[in-house]
């Protein structure tokens, strides 16, 4: 995976040199959705990029159901943050995960 997708040193020249299988894209693209349409285009792209490469996308930071719903809009594959669990040590993410209803 390439984290952070977007900033700093993340080229696009990364996706042909290094065998990747996931783009996961920075939280500061996330902030400000789903009302800012620049952060929209910039994922919609991002996405469609990585979709067109064979990639799953993946996007860090969502915080918001209203995010997490525009993630989902445009076939973003997975994303993670505190809108689904704070940090944890192992030993509560094991009894959390216990909690969770099974993804059919």
């Amino acid at each position: 995976a390439i984290d952070d997708f977007g900033t700093g040193y993340s080229s696009l020249s990364y996706l042909r040199q290094f065998a990747i299988d996931r783009l996961k894209i920075d939280q500061s693209f996330v902030r400000d959705l789903p009302e800012d349409t620049d952060a929209q285009a910039i994922i919609c792209a991002i996405v469609a990029m990585g979709r067109s490469l064979g990639l799953r996308v993946i996007v860090e930071g969502v915080e918001t159901e209203g995010q997490a719903e525009y993630l989902r809009s445009v076939q973003c594959d997975e994303s993670q943050g505190y809108l689904y669990a704070r940090p944890m040590m192992p030993i509560d993410f094991e009894a959390w995960v216990k909690t969770r209803n099974p993804v059919v």
